[in-house]
């Protein structure tokens, strides 16, 4: 009798610990103080859920996306009309202007970033 208690409450204690493992959800917004609408894994609509963090080195900048779940995307900003490119050997960043506004696909998920159009030189422009 008392094994068979001890191997109830043993069942129970294993039990309880992978529904608590289970019920952990990402939280619904990543942390950080500046925030880009996102789509992840093929959501349809856009939330503010990814962090954006700036890093300036000696070769540009480096913009870091971090997802509610703790993944992330490490992009180059770059002046050569497509505004950004992938810096981690990820798939490469399809990019287009839309509403003012940069918008960076790869694989699956897809970023709404501030953008800011320079004017075209008079030079440039004939």
């Amino acid at each position: 009798m008392r094994v068979s208690g001890m191997l109830v409450g043993v069942l129970l204690a294993a039990v309880s610990g992978c529904s608590s493992q289970e019920s952990k959800a990402p939280p619904p917004v990543a942390a950080g103080d500046e925030h880009i609408p996102c789509a992840l894994a093929g959501a349809a609509q856009f939330t503010d859920a990814c962090a954006i963090e700036r890093s300036r080195q000696d070769d540009g900048l480096t913009l870091i996306v971090r997802h509610p779940d703790g993944a992330f995307r490490r992009f180059t900003v770059v002046s050569d009309g497509r505004g950004l490119i992938t810096a981690d050997g990820s798939e490469p960043a399809v990019t287009a202007l839309k509403n003012g506004k940069l918008a960076v696909s790869v694989g699956d998920d897809r970023y709404l970033f501030p953008a800011t159009v320079k004017a075209r030189s008079a030079d440039a422009k004939s």
